[in-house]
């Protein structure tokens, strides 16, 4: 897009490197650059390789928010576009960085120094290695230079830096779930103290205030003058209340609902819940030394808190919601119930008189079918008391009937007086 009345686009650009570090650099061959192209920049000595992240007059914003003067020659000059030559070479230092940042650790170890070199950062052409660490006294490395030199044969340069800058420069997670604040937007790092917690009525954990840097988080200052605000119409904190029962003094702030808790002074257990414009009214009331009969005419009665009735709608809280169903059976139609009379049919025997003749209706075929016997195999077998040779004992019903069935005559020789017969009960003939 041409500019208006034939002006000339910004002559300034940003340039991103490695972790987020960026600078502005002036296009004095008038290059065409858009976001995104790989370039190759001025640096000391040889030349540096980044990102173009910004064009136009949006860096003239950008540098009058860093307090760079776009109009100072101090502003270092694009020398090209990347050639792949230049990019192969950059690739190359930059794979070179992670097992020298090991190498490094361990001689900075052997020299007993306590510092912690965070990153290792290679110039563009390979000429230069810029080690970042981290210490909380000043440290004596030069020592520890020589061992670089000679172990890495490259030029060295050591910078120390901050927690804070440390952090946004290895990025990470925060607490909240999402990317660190000091990695992605936010530029400057602001002082933060514990009486950003005091006021927000937080618990003074450090572990909870603390980010990755070991330092309170950034984000305390963020609702803190919210909260100021809101605090200027309650009264002081460190407000007492004389009354008759004795004197009380606050013990906790609700800043949303605008309420008061005080407690007396033998009697610290015991909290009464007050609105600010009823511990007005009582410090009104002390001013003129006055005091009120007690702190209970002034309490508001808390409304119990409702039940959460949670109900199991869907099944959500089974603890077998997951698991496969058993199977069930299921019932053979082809199969006959059993029932009471056909079960005692096959199993009962029925007594007969001797003298009684009656008609077999199901007279038994002499030859029978090779399908009927592999239906039916035990059909034409005799009943075990017969193959045994020992008469039958029958049912408790039949023996209560005869009970001189199974014993045998007192004279062996007289023959078997005619008695009655037993004559099985074939499953096809009805009970009667």
């Amino acid at each position: 897009m041409s500019l208006p009345n034939g002006e000339a686009p910004f002559d300034c650009v940003e340039v991103r490197f490695k972790n987020g570090r960026k600078e502005f650099y002036r296009n004095t061959e008038k290059l065409t650059l858009s976001i995104g192209d790989v370039i190759a920049t001025e640096a000391s000595p040889g030349h540096d390789i980044g990102i173009v992240t910004l064009t136009g007059e949006l860096v003239k914003i950008q540098m009058k928010k860093k307090g760079t003067n776009h109009k100072s020659n101090d502003v270092p000059k694009i020398y090209r576009k990347a050639s792949q030559k230049d990019i192969d070479i950059w690739s190359n230092a930059r794979a070179k960085e992670e097992p020298m940042k090991v190498r490094a650790r361990e001689l900075a170890i052997a020299q007993k120094l306590e510092m912690k070199i965070s990153d290792i950062e290679f110039q563009g052409d390979g000429s230069k290695a810029t080690f970042y660490y981290t210490a909380n006294d000043r440290i004596d490395f030069r020592l520890l230079i020589k061992d670089f030199a000679k172990e890495f044969s490259t030029r060295i340069e050591m910078k120390q830096v901050g927690f804070r800058q440390e952090a946004s420069r290895l990025g990470g997670i925060g607490s909240c779930g999402r990317e660190l604040c000091c990695s992605t937007w936010l530029t400057d790092f602001r002082s933060v103290n514990t009486s950003a917690a005091r006021y927000q009525q937080l618990s003074l954990n450090p572990q909870k205030l603390a980010g990755q840097c070991g330092k309170l988080k950034c984000c305390l200052n963020y609702e803190l003058d919210t909260y100021m605000d809101a605090l200027k119409d309650f009264p002081d904190f460190d407000t007492k209340l004389m009354t008759e029962k004795g004197m009380a003094v606050c013990q906790k702030q609700d800043i949303f609902k605008g309420l008061m808790w005080f407690a007396y002074t033998d009697n610290y257990a015991n909290w009464h819940v007050l609105k600010i414009e009823q511990v007005r009214e009582i410090v009104a009331e002390n001013k003129l030394k006055n005091k009120v009969s007690s702190l209970e005419d002034y309490a508001v009665e808390e409304a119990p808190a409702p039940e959460k009735d949670f109900n199991n709608a869907m099944g959500q809280e089974s603890l077998t919601r997951f698991d496969q169903p058993k199977k069930k059976k299921r019932p053979n139609k082809n199969r006959k119930p059993v029932t009471a009379e056909n079960k005692t049919a096959t199993t009962e025997n029925k007594i007969v008189p001797a003298g009684d003749k009656r008609p077999n209706n199901n007279p038994k075929p002499q030859g029978q079918p090779a399908a009927e016997r592999e239906r039916n195999p035990n059909q034409n077998q005799k009943p075990r008391n017969q193959r045994g040779g020992q008469r039958p004992s029958g049912s408790g019903n039949d023996r209560e009937r005869n009970p001189n069935q199974n014993q045998k005559p007192a004279n062996s020789n007289n023959p078997k007086p005619a008695g009655n017969k037993i004559i099985p009960v074939k499953k096809d003939e009805p009970k009667k």
